[in-house]
């Protein structure tokens, strides 16, 4: 098992697999992991779809394009899920608040169920697997996918992970420093060098870019993004999230 620190800084996503089966025992820890992970009320507004069939994967990823979905061993989807304490007030005759009604309710399942993949991830990387978080399991059809996993009212996918064992170790993405990520007692106020900064990291990220193994790419950082923003512009999640029970007013 690799270190805290390994585990955490070494951390890359790996998008080819080995046909080797996971082992139960580390799938047995990684659930583990994700049964403890911190929620908001230690409400645990979250649940997850752990998929092995084959026939699945390859419709996922016939609907994504996304090949890591059909090649790994094992998919998590993980989703905000405010149908369990639904069903159980309904029995004990408790009024459920529309809480899904409000943007903090969408957020805390979010949220719930991101903190949860994040616990999958580190305990997937600590034992040796490699993974790959795939949000477009969100967005690509999010009312497709939802009939495929027969999700009910007041459940909606946040993102996938694909977990297998590793068939290529790609070069460490640099990442902004320090001084963009934290900010001190306060937001800074030093947008100029704040934006010189960002600059120079546009201008690292192209060089990796350009040099990285694996195969390469003139992208730089922030036009790549934006271009993923614009794309992500055309996506109709309210509209979905409204089929799914999530009438968002506030």
């Amino acid at each position: 098992m690799k270190n805290v620190r390994q585990t955490l800084l070494e951390r890359t996503s790996i998008r080819r697999y080995e046909r080797e089966a996971i082992p139960e025992e580390t799938m047995e820890f990684i659930r583990e992991a994700i049964r403890n992970t911190p929620t908001s009320y230690n409400g645990q507004q979250f649940s997850v779809i752990e998929i092995d069939d084959q026939n699945l994967k390859e419709q996922l990823y016939e609907i994504t394009g996304q090949k890591q979905l059909k090649t790994c061993n094992r998919l998590l989807i993980f989703l905000s899920d405010y149908n369990k304490i639904s069903c159980l007030a309904r029995r004990k005759n408790l009024e459920m608040p529309a809480l899904t009604d409000t943007m903090d309710g969408v957020t805390i399942g979010i949220i719930d169920a991101s903190l949860a993949m994040m616990s999958a991830v580190v305990a997937a990387e600590a034992e040796g697997l490699g993974c790959n978080c795939i949000g477009y399991l969100r967005t690509a059809d999010p009312a497709k996918i939802a009939g495929l996993l027969k999700l009910p009212k007041g459940v909606f996918v946040v993102c996938g992970l694909a977990l297998g064992i590793p068939r290529e170790h790609p070069d460490l993405k640099p990442k902004q420093p320090e001084s963009l990520v934290f900010h001190h007692n306060e937001y800074r106020q030093d947008e100029e060098a704040m934006v010189d900064e960002l600059e120079d990291y546009d201008r690292t990220v192209k060089e990796y870019n350009q040099t990285r193994s694996g195969g390469t790419t003139d992208n730089d950082w922030v036009a790549h993004i934006i271009g993923y923003y614009d794309h992500a512009m055309n996506y109709r999640i309210l509209d979905y999230l409204k089929d799914q029970g999530y009438d968002v007013k506030r």
